[in-house]
């Protein structure tokens, strides 16, 4: 028996991605009606036969994130109640992330009810890019690959000449930063920050390491506010830094992140296409990079049984 290709669908959080995904595979995109009616309920409808077929769903948690993880949500139903032989949810930026514990009182672990919602829904096996908190993964009871974009953004810079210090914006993004570093051969600092309150806003406190007279690249997961990010950049220059670099896996760019990233003293921000990325009117400092052919590789490897962990040695 000949082994059949896997099955590809797309909500409307993203299908650009999904389409380059099938781009890499030289497949086509699976047929999918998904909507909403006139009472915000959503309704989805396969167009193709899955039984029995390996089938992954491609849908981060893109605006409005409620919405488009509700339509992952029913879309795995949908295919789990067409007999499909597994299901893999791919959701290249994970919702909820940042709540990953419980570290004030009384309040929820909700990436942890995001992954039993996700199981509950009907996925075998879980595909995802970067998390906030690499401990999400053990949040589900099915298999769960993590990819990393590290080594994607580390190639443009490196393709670039970059030659300075990596910088880790923040204590959780040190061992991100350490491993950009040494993907770059470059030396490492870190800014220490404080949160204030439940809110985007923090105070920038002081720089640990030497970035006078060199060029210095701020590496996060991801960027919302940017509120952090222009902090830094700011700290760096005063710090003596030449220029200064950005690079995130995920580009969520809430406001007011556009106009603190065309205000702050940043030369160039990467970001990949996890997310719909802006247009690039709206800021000529943003570069993106494309996941597809990392995330299509996975899901090459997952289909035929092949290691996942190959690619990132």
């Amino acid at each position: 028996m000949v082994l059949q290709g896997p099955s590809i669908f797309s909500g409307n959080a993203h299908p650009d991605l999904a389409s380059r995904i099938c781009a890499y595979l030289e497949q086509p995109l699976g047929h999918a009606e998904v909507f909403s009616f006139s009472n915000e309920n959503i309704f989805v409808q396969l167009g193709d036969n899955v039984r029995e077929r390996d089938v992954f769903v491609v849908q981060p948690a893109a605006r409005p994130v409620n919405n488009n993880f509700m339509e992952l949500l029913i879309m795995l139903d949908a295919v789990r109640r067409a007999s499909a032989g597994r299901v893999t949810a791919v959701v290249p930026y994970y919702p909820y992330g940042r709540s990953d514990k419980k570290d004030q009182p009384r309040v929820p672990i909700t990436a942890r009810l995001v992954a039993n919602l996700i199981e509950t829904a009907g996925a075998d096996r879980v595909l995802t890019v970067d998390l906030h908190a690499g401990q999400i993964q053990g949040f589900f009871n099915v298999p769960t690959d993590e990819l990393t974009a590290l080594k994607l953004l580390a190639t443009h810079f490196r393709t670039q000449g970059f030659d300075g210090v990596v910088v880790a914006p923040d204590l959780g993004s040190a061992k991100r930063a350490r491993n950009l570093a040494h993907l770059l051969e470059s030396p490492l600092a870190l800014s220490e920050k404080r949160r204030q309150a439940n809110d985007d806003s923090a105070e920038m406190l002081h720089l640990i390491g030497e970035v006078d007279g060199r060029d210095a690249l701020i590496i996060d997961d991801e960027i919302d506010t940017a509120g952090t990010l222009a902090g830094v950049a700011v700290l760096l220059k005063e710090n003596g830094a030449r220029d200064v670099y950005a690079a995130a896996t995920h580009g969520v760019l809430s406001e007011p992140a556009l106009t603190r990233i065309n205000e702050a003293p940043i030369k160039q921000v990467i970001i990949t296409d996890t997310l719909p990325a802006p247009p690039p009117t709206a800021s000529g400092k943003i570069t993106v990079c494309s996941v597809a052919p990392l995330l299509g590789e996975a899901i090459r490897r997952i289909h035929t049984g092949q290691s996942v962990g190959e690619l990132f040695k």
